[in-house]
């Protein structure tokens, strides 16, 4: 002890600044100081001779931030004992190295869930303490340039504590720096809520990506793949084997998935609902039946576009569909007359209840009558570009299918007036649709006609040039319970055609749509508001160029409930927008002037005062409307949406 006392020290004199040499050094001093007693010869304290000075030293300039002093594994374990949602998202803005370990961790890993489940299951007497975050109530799309994997694991992060990521859209991706494998395998780790993903035009996320949302989000119920080149069969197998609760499935334009994928979809997922298989060359007949006969309890809806198959898929289709309710056929190159006339003829489908073909060779009048045949509670047929149905399978069809409701065709050629008349004359069709059906020509029938059509309540005939004033007489003859009419694009129908149709609908028009009709006068509308204005709720008149003011006086003397009206590009004027406005029983929500070139500012008061119940006006293309009074519309109609 005398010694120590008695020591002196050298005689080195330091100029300030720390003992040590290196920061290494002082770190170790640091770290044991509070666990050991240290002895450390005592020092002369040092002469300081000049004004100190705060200079930058040695160890200030080899200092470093302290976040990237800690190995990832330190900075994982402090990640996982985070309280809270709230404080992993603040972390997470700290820097991209720490957003990606936080997309690193599973959210089964974090200490505060462990905790709250141990909460939960203590006793039934606690008050139990549970989170949202695993319900996916959210909701994200992302779409173009947005798309890229930070913004993914930003979304897996932020989503976590707000309900949790439901449902996922990622809708094109650059194939520089768009999504990859890694952004989706975020996604997956970060939120086991995800129920609906759907991926487009993603061409850099393939098998290991999906595998990822297979192995996490296990309560995944629909999967849509759209243009994904890289996904396979190895990625939809990983989806089967995961996923079980998966109900709906979307493949579009994937040329690796074919018939193994869809075959152990079938096997391992007994809770799907919807298939929609468009584009896929490697699919043929093995998968769409393996997947059939696998799912036929309840698979209720079914889209097959543009694939490889041949009349067996249609035949297994017919026999073991037996809970499909909705069909869709396009594009079947392969399936020939006998396909489609088999699928009736096995009388499987009769929960069918919607039946879509476009563009199969195969559908003709013999194969459309044994459909109508086999399916007996079909009430919606929609037939486009097939050319072989003619009226003949027309009037077969309506006479097998007796709880047809909805008949639309379009583009189907050979179908001329005498198949539409039969048509109704032989089936309680509530809805018919003819859309450029070149076929039917304007004739006047020899025949008498057939007992009315009293079922039909919507007529639409859109872009049928040969329908005019002898094919409108017939229908309002046949249809005298007519509701909806549509018959935009016949520019070939005058007034003289139109009044007998309007004279003869008993039940009062309520939808009546006359857009592009350019021979129309005012004298259609003076009788259209004076026959119907007591029922009338929507009347377009765009395009009809005849169309003046006298039509908008009509309008505001006769119609009670017209809630929307459109009358663009007709020749109205400020003096036709007043006299609207003065019709108090009116309250218009959606009124369009689109292209009404003579609608100039003098009409503002006019449009202020209609603008109390308008919801959307449109003022496009009104060339005499400056845009200032525009913006003074837009302050005095704040709940109104303004077009300009």
């Amino acid at each position: 002890m005398p010694a120590l006392v008695n020591y002196g020290g050298d005689d080195d004199f330091y100029s300030g600044g720390s003992f040590y040499t290196t920061s290494t050094d002082l770190g170790r001093l640091c770290s044991i100081s509070s666990q050991v007693d240290v002895y450390c010869p005592p020092r002369k304290r040092a002469r300081i001779t000049a004004p100190f000075i705060f200079g930058e030293t040695e160890f200030e300039q080899n200092k470093q931030p302290s976040i990237n002093v800690l190995p990832d594994e330190c900075l994982f374990e402090i990640f996982k004992r985070l309280p809270g949602s709230r404080e992993r998202s603040s972390c997470a803005c700290v820097s991209k190295h720490w957003l990606m370990l936080l997309t690193s961790i599973r959210k089964g890993e974090y200490e505060s869930s462990k905790v709250k489940e141990n909460i939960v299951s203590v006793s039934d007497d606690v008050e139990m303490i549970s989170s949202d975050e695993d319900d996916g109530y959210l909701t994200r799309c992302l779409e173009g340039k947005k798309v890229t994997d930070m913004r993914l694991a930003a979304v897996a992060v932020g989503t976590s504590g707000h309900g949790g990521l439901g449902k996922l859209s990622i809708r094109g991706s650059s194939s520089s720096r768009g999504v990859t494998n890694f952004g989706l395998s975020a996604i997956a780790r970060g939120c086991p809520s995800l129920k609906s993903l759907s991926l487009w035009n993603i061409p850099r996320v393939g098998d290991e990506g999906l595998s990822e949302i297979a192995k996490e989000c296990h309560l995944l119920e629909k999967l849509d793949l759209c243009q994904c080149p890289t996904v396979s069969n190895k990625g939809l197998i990983a989806i089967a084997e995961n996923c079980p609760n998966l109900t709906a499935l979307s493949i579009e334009s994937c040329p690796k998935i074919g018939n193994e994928g869809l075959e152990a979809i079938g096997k391992l997922c007994p809770k799907l609902q919807s298939i929609s298989i468009k584009d896929c060359p490697l699919v043929g007949d093995h998968g769409v039946s393996s997947l059939l006969l696998s799912a036929s309890s309840v698979l209720s809806k079914v889209k097959l576009q543009g694939l490889n198959i041949t009349d067996f898929s249609l035949a297994v289709i017919g026999h073991y569909g037996k809970s499909v309710t909705n069909l869709m056929l396009s594009g079947l190159q392969h399936v020939s007359e006998k396909g489609f006339w088999v699928m009736g003829n096995t009388q499987g489908l009769q929960k069918l209840v919607s039946l879509m073909i476009t563009s199969c060779l195969g559908v003709t009048d013999v194969s459309l009558e044994a459909m109508g045949k086999g399916c007996t509670n079909l009430k919606q047929m929609y037939l486009r570009r097939c050319c072989f149905v003619s009226d003949d399978g027309l009037v077969a069809l309506a006479k097998s299918a007796g709880s047809l409701e909805c008949l639309q065709l379009e583009e189907c050629n050979r179908v001329t007036q005498s198949g539409i008349i039969g048509v109704l004359s032989n089936c309680g069709l509530k809805s018919l649709s003819l859309v450029k059906c070149m076929g039917i020509k304007d004739i006047s029938l020899a025949a008498p006609l057939t007992s009315p059509c009293n079922s039909l309540k919507s007529l639409s005939i859109r872009n049928c040039p040969g329908f005019g004033t002898g094919s409108l007489a017939m229908v309002g003859k046949l249809c005298p319970q007519l509701q909806h009419v549509d018959l935009s694009g016949l520019y070939g129908i005058t007034d003289a055609g139109l009044l007998p149709l309007l004279e003869s609908c008993e039940a009062g028009l309520v939808k009546v749509n006359l857009s592009g009709c350019l021979n129309l006068t005012d004298e259609v509308v003076s009788a259209l508001t004076r026959l119907h204005g007591e029922t009338l709720e929507v009347l377009n008149l765009d395009g009809c160029r005849r169309i003046t003011d006298a039509s908008l006086v009509a309008v505001a003397d006769n119609c009670v409930f017209l809630s929307d009206l459109d009358v663009s590009k007709c020749a109205i004027t400020d003096f036709g927008v007043a006299a609207l406005s003065l019709a108090e029983q009116l309250n218009l929500q959606v009124l369009s002037f689109s292209g009404c070139s003579r609608v100039s500012n003098k009409s503002m008061p006019s449009l202020k005062k209609l603008g109390k119940t308008l919801v959307g006006l449109n003022l496009q293309h009104c060339n005499s409307i400056s845009s200032r009074t525009v913006e003074l519309l837009v302050e005095s109609l704040w709940r109104c949406d303004i077009l300009f």
